[in-house]
This record gives structure tokens, sequence and C-alpha cells, in this order.
């Protein structure tokens, strides 16, 4: 599970970079952005 939500975390923040320096499209790539460091957090804080 712990993977799992790295991996939907890397796709998310590779795709709110992408997005950013490509459509620059603004309010959707940052909410993605929020939910892939939430992700990662939740990652770390269940590890401990």
């Amino acid at each position: 599970m712990r993977s799992l939500l790295y991996l939907i975390a890397v796709i998310l923040v590779i795709g709110w970079v992408f997005g950013f320096f490509v459509y620059n499209t603004g309010g959707i790539i940052h909410i993605l952005l929020v939910i892939a460091v939430i992700a990662v957090l939740l990652n770390i804080i269940r590890r401990a």
C-alpha cells in the first residue's frame, strides 16, 4: 500500500511539473500538486 501511494504521488508531481511548464493551465495542476503532497505526507506518517 505504501508503494502505491508513493507511485501515485510521483505521477501527480510529474503531471504537475509537465502541466505547469507546458500548458500553464493553473488551477487543476495545483490541485494535483496538493494531492501529491498529501499522499507523500500520509506515506511518511504511516511509516513512523
